[in-house]
């Protein structure tokens, strides 16, 4: 970042008081630092520091047992450095406040292998060298709750002070309730630039779903997606209630998925999956085949919580079984219909409390990989995917982990460090959690994934 970029912003935005910064940790948390306006310039010129392993925290916030981030190195501190989104408002906080995102390098100026944006930069850098560049957007799903009481539930609507506590699915009256919290969060997304596009009313009572519109340049994707969590968890919150990422805050309701779409660009910018059909190119069928071949041993990356695993049950909106289709929503991988020139794949198995750094990674790693060792995937399915009889996906945590660990298309897709501190997190969460009930694991998971 140019050394006057400080300077330049605080022009421009001359009510600033307060600074933060803030890289991802492996679990998509925020994890930075607040400074003082007048000290901020060491954020803009590469002097902020903190320990590598605050990006390796578990869901707790806490270090993890014999990571070799912690005593076994010395606790290092790695080198933050402004990513290139630059500052942005954070309109949920009273004081008028600027985030610069950041992300982690070491201290020769390597980009440190445990931040997961990171293990995204890698993949993409995979696709410029063969010329390709994806293009990538994500579908947030989250519900708005009240948290007040011992358990969930719908908060009040605003105007009439009633609860609404069924499913409305596609009502403008439910998105209506909650106008006012609408306008601020389509306002918080221009002020930080996260091209936010429709948004309805979902399956489950209180839960809403916004998209992103399509980047050409996946890692500002997933900058949004992770920015956009922030920003509705804030907001909410200033509304006087709760919006949550949970995969399944209510057992008897659909739970939330993060589904992503691609598609693949040329060096002329020609969309290598558009034939001019209905059915695309072997580019799309072998980056299906990628997905699928790699989908069981991602599990973790798309499920990476305790709670994950109670969205992934049959016939509840959360595809399980490995198989695609073409306009099909029961398919794990779909081919959207619409114009040729628009050809994609959406993937619908992550959910909405996942990393969208390493879900990106994960989704868009399997494509290449499917492309560079033409993968061809099994036939479309059609009709009911609930009702055959397919491979699945990890629906246990502690075997999700395990095919996580040994997995040598993980291998291929994300650093051997980033592995390693994946799984050792996960594990020790696995412990954690067995050691709560329900209603302080969901404590837990509200205001984190």
């Amino acid at each position: 970042m140019a050394p006057d970029a400080l300077t330049d912003y605080l022009q421009q935005n001359p009510d600033i008081r307060s600074i933060r910064v803030a890289a991802a940790d492996l679990n998509g948390v925020p994890r930075g630092k607040r400074i003082p306006v007048g000290n901020a310039g060491k954020a803009t010129s590469g002097g902020l520091r903190f320990p590598k392993s605050v990006l390796n925290l578990d869901i707790f916030g806490q270090d993890i047992e014999d990571s070799p981030l912690v005593f076994e190195t010395g606790d290092q501190d790695g080198c933050l450095h402004p990513t290139e989104r630059g500052f942005v408002p954070m309109p949920w906080l009273e004081t008028p406040t600027a985030l610069l995102p950041i992300w982690m390098f070491d201290e020769a100026g390597t980009a440190f292998s445990g931040d997961p944006r990171h293990a995204l930069r890698a993949v993409l850098d995979r696709f410029s060298a063969k010329g390709l560049t994806p293009v990538a957007a994500m579908e947030l799903e989250f519900f708005l709750v009240d948290d007040s009481g011992e358990a969930l539930q719908m908060p009040k609507a605003p105007g009439s002070k009633k609860r609404h506590a069924s499913a409305d699915t596609l009502s403008l009256a439910a998105l209506d309730r909650f106008d006012s919290f609408f306008s601020d969060l389509y306002a918080g997304c221009e002020a930080m630039d996260i091209p936010a596009d429709a948004a309805i009313s979902e399956s489950g009572a209180g839960q809403f779903e916004i998209n992103l519109m399509h980047r050409d340049n996946a890692l500002r994707a997933a900058d949004d997606a992770w920015l956009f969590k922030m920003l509705t968890k804030g907001l909410a919150r200033k509304h006087g209630f709760a919006a949550t990422y949970l995969a399944k805050p209510y057992a008897d309701a659909a739970g939330s998925g993060l589904h992503t779409h691609f598609s693949i660009l040329d060096a002329e910018g020609r969309n290598i999956f558009d034939n001019g059909g209905e059915k695309g190119t072997e580019a799309l069928r072998h980056a299906v085949g990628g997905c699928l071949e790699a989908m069981a041993d991602s599990t973790l990356i798309f499920a990476p919580h305790q709670n994950s695993y109670d969205r992934l049950v049959p016939e509840a909106h959360a595809p399980i079984g490995i198989c695609w289709a073409y306009e099909n929503r029961t398919a794990a991988v779909r081919v959207p219909g619409g114009s040729p020139a628009a050809r994609r794949i959406e993937h619908r198995t992550p959910g909405g409390d996942t990393n969208p750094y390493l879900t990106l990674t994960a989704l868009l790693g399997a494509a290449l990989d499917g492309i560079e060792r033409q993968t061809e995937p099994p036939a479309p399915i059609t009709g009911n995917a609930y009702a055959l009889d397919l491979p699945s996906v990890h629906t246990d945590w502690a075997a999700a982990i395990d095919a996580f660990e040994r997995s040598e298309s993980m291998a291929r897709l994300f650093p051997r460090d980033l592995i390693r501190n994946y799984v050792l997190t996960k594990r020790q969460e696995l412990r954690q959690m067995a050691e709560l009930s329900a209603e302080e694991r969901l404590a837990i998971y509200l205001d984190t994934v």
